[in-house]
């Protein structure tokens, strides 16, 4: 062994001895308590507990105010020459989308899509919350709840395609899912806070509160983007009604994990698979990409008013704002191609719901809000991001989504029962949903096991 080898190991070492003390320094514990706040309006006393049902339907002044914004809008400026997806929404694939959405797509008929599935309002804290409620057909097995939340700029219609497929028994499992998709507050149907403070853990209370209310003590939770974050923050805080998290987006950020990823700038295999050093390394490459890829996010956390405006007034800038998402976020890569990559795997009016969401409800000004009153030191002073999840967890890994090593994943993820990689994005239950799909009921049955076994040792 060589004098740099020597000197790299012992390095490492340290690195990683530091870090382990930062993370117990760094670390609060026990878990906050948090108040329980009251996000809307009136009084508390008043609050409708009352579960209500809903349909979805837009006015037909909403409709004709749409189809007058999209025929009416000003020229596009024509991209570069040699430019694709790379300067943001390329404008020729967005005349193509928005020709689409003008002369083909037609929204009394996609409404009756969106009300193929129960759905109710019910107040949590002063807000109504949208959610869909999916039982599934009489059954000998046993029935499982599980709660699952979106992210930005996605919504409940990203699970449309899945809930059909979770709430079918399969023939080599002995449960069956109760599904529960809800819409985060300020998203779509689910009303905004009027107050500033609703950070993901307030979030996390609302949802741990609205299963409650929904008759669950306990149940599973899925979650990717901001409905990960959120969902990771009520595992951390309500340990004792949460059976198991799985996650499609998984990150750890500890001082630690930090270091760790440093160390493997020199000897890249050491935390990552072999296989996945690509994903990790090197880090310039990655730290350039991350931040090309992210210009949103600080915009979002910093005047996200501002930016509200623009995109609840006009249509054909909201189309492209959330549609750049889905061409980056699908993969990377075509950034290169024409038409964005979008036709390989959505069709343009499943996009386009998504997007209506959006503008029917006016929500993108609230939904953008939730970058705000996360990226402060409010919420970051809580530290839940860096508290181990103690609960059963399984992070699915998407190849074109972001990633997290497997020598960084149990120090939030301690009790990991479940570990995978496949095909697909950012917007898996969207673009994927039979892989989806199966890899929840996978890990879920992992957790099922374990839970089991915690139950018959007790």
């Amino acid at each position: 062994m060589g004098a740099l080898q020597k000197l790299f190991i012992i390095f490492a070492v340290l690195a990683i001895f530091v870090g382990y003390r930062l993370n117990n320094l760094l670390q609060p514990s026990p878990p906050p308590k948090l108040e329980e706040k009251w996000w809307g309006r009136g009084d508390p006393a008043g609050e409708d507990k009352s579960i209500r049902t809903f349909k979805v339907h837009v006015a037909d002044e909403v409709l004709k105010d749409l189809k007058y914004r999209l025929s009416h809008a000003r020229p596009f400026t024509p991209p570069l020459e040699g430019i694709q997806q790379q300067y943001g929404m390329n404008t020729n694939l967005l005349k193509e989308i928005v020709d689409f959405w003008t002369t083909k797509y037609n929204w009394r008929e996609r409404e009756k899509l969106f009300n193929q599935y129960p759905q109710y309002l019910t107040s949590i804290q002063g807000l109504d919350i949208h959610y869909i409620h999916v039982k599934p057909k009489a059954t000998n097995l046993k029935v499982v709840p599980l709660l699952m939340l979106h992210g930005w700029p996605g919504s409940v219609r990203e699970f449309f395609d899945v809930i059909p497929l979770l709430t079918t028994p399969q023939t080599d499992k002995n449960f069956v899912f109760e599904v529960i998709v809800a819409a985060i507050p300020g998203y779509g149907f689910s009303q905004p806070a009027v107050r500033p403070g609703l950070s993901p853990a307030h979030a996390a209370m609302i949802f741990k509160n609205l299963m409650k209310r929904l008759g669950f003590d306990r149940f599973y939770i899925q979650g990717g983007d901001f409905g990960a974050i959120i969902l990771q923050n009520l595992a951390v805080l309500y340990p004792e009604v949460v059976l198991g998290f799985h996650s499609n987006m998984c990150t750890v950020h500890t001082p630690l994990s930090y270091l760790k990823t440093m160390v493997g700038a020199v000897w890249p295999t050491l935390f990552t698979k072999a296989e996945h050093v690509e994903r990790v390394y090197p880090l310039w490459e990655s730290f350039v990409h991350r931040l090309r890829e992210t210009g949103y996010l600080h915009l979002q956390a910093t005047k996200p008013d501002t930016l509200g405006v623009a995109l609840n007034d006009s249509p054909v800038g909201l189309a492209a704002y959330i549609l750049e998402k889905f061409t980056t976020g699908t993969n990377i890569s075509h950034q290169s191609r024409e038409d964005g990559g979008l036709k390989q795997y959505y069709d343009y009016a499943d996009l386009l719901d998504n997007v209506m969401l959006y503008w029917i409800t006016g929500s993108m000004p609230t939904a953008v809000r939730l970058y705000s009153e996360t990226f402060n030191k409010n919420f970051m002073s809580l530290g839940t991001g860096r508290m181990p999840v103690q609960v059963p967890s399984a992070c699915a890994r998407f190849r074109n989504d972001f990633y997290t090593s497997d020598g960084l994943l149990k120090e939030i993820f301690p009790n990991l029962l479940h570990l995978s990689d496949h095909e697909g994005g950012h917007f898996a239950a969207f673009q994927v949903p039979d892989v989806f799909s199966r890899d929840v009921f996978v890990a879920i049955e992992k957790f099922e096991n374990f839970n089991s076994n915690l139950g018959a040792k007790t």
